[in-house]
């Protein structure tokens, strides 16, 4: 099952030339999910992966630049005679602020439903979940974390031989947990094998609940608005610097950080630098790249990057 992130915005509270507002789509397999919603973000996918219909919006917070791109969306929607359902999610808040934008939505032709969630909330999808968790910003905001079930270990095809097992219809019972004859699953499978598990940190200043969440993901995606000379500021507007997202990154022991919520002030070079010399397996996306996430037994995660000539030029 392919999984990835797919960053259509990168920028922090004001977009730049080449950086559009928060937005990231979850691919895994058939879903697609986004994660907050900025300015242009429908513009932004029908420039590169194109105007997916998107089965779910999570939203991390109600700041103006994590949502305004949502009204454009639905309509669009809209228009394009869409009939499949359509959830948003986020904290409490969401009901007020799409009753707020009824004037602008009117009635939508297609199935609307609005979730609010409580801090530990799980939203399951199948074989793998969705959870909210708390973060420190301004007002009420939430990380997400995406797990997927567990998988069960490997089948030894040639100890089950050896058992007196036939290749066949048996092979597969006992990988669904039957016994065949005498032998057992646990004679022939190995040990069961984590789920993967990407995090997004949403807007935050540094939390003991964030660190906590990421514990072990294979993916943090981490907010990093300041440089360490900012961490004043940083810590006023209740934002991370790249030190403090590469910190975070360490003491959860994740398998690779992306850094986001970037801001024009700085070079992107200088924020990379930064991570890296507390983080070495940091990345930092531009808008259109993706991050391909495998089973760890196929892999690392990697950055992917965006190549087509509809791009006018490297981000920095």
């Amino acid at each position: 099952m392919d999984l990835s992130l797919f960053f259509a915005g990168t920028a922090g509270s004001v977009p730049t030339p080449r950086r559009g507002l928060p937005a990231v789509l979850l691919r895994r397999g058939g879903d697609r999910i986004l994660f907050d919603c900025g300015e242009g973000t429908q513009r932004q996918l029908a420039r590169s992966v194109g105007l997916t219909d998107v089965d779910a919006v999570f939203f991390t917070h109600y700041h103006a630049d994590h949502w305004l791109g949502l009204p454009g969306m639905l309509k669009s929607f809209a228009l394009r005679d869409r009939t499949a359902p359509l959830t948003l999610y986020g904290p409490p808040g969401l009901r007020d602020l799409v009753a707020n934008l009824k004037f602008v939505l009117g009635t939508l032709p297609f199935p609307f439903t609005l979730r609010e969630l409580d801090a530990g909330e799980v939203v399951e999808f199948g074989d793998y979940e969705i959870s909210s968790f708390n973060v420190r910003h301004r007002g009420l905001a939430y990380g997400y974390c995406i797990l997927e079930d567990d998988r069960p270990g490997r089948f030894d095809a040639e100890l089950a031989g050896s058992l007196g097992v036939a290749p066949g219809p048996d092979f597969g019972r006992l990988q669904r947990g039957e016994t065949v004859g005498d032998v057992t699953p646990e004679q022939v499978m190995g040990p069961g094998r984590y789920g993967r598990k990407i995090v997004l940190s949403g807007d935050t200043a540094p939390c003991d609940g964030l660190a906590a969440a990421a514990h072990h993901a294979d993916l943090l995606v981490h907010e990093s608005t300041f440089l360490r000379e900012d961490t004043a500021r940083a810590a006023h507007t209740r934002h991370s610097t790249a030190t403090q997202a590469a910190e975070t990154a360490k003491e959860a022991d994740v398998g690779l950080l992306a850094l986001v919520h970037l801001s024009g002030r700085y070079p992107g070079r200088a924020v990379l630098d930064e991570a890296r010399g507390v983080f070495e397996h940091t990345v930092l996306p531009r808008d259109f790249d993706s991050i391909d996430v495998p089973f760890p037994e196929k892999g690392d995660p990697e950055l992917v990057r965006w190549e087509s000539p509809a791009r006018v030029a490297p981000a920095t």
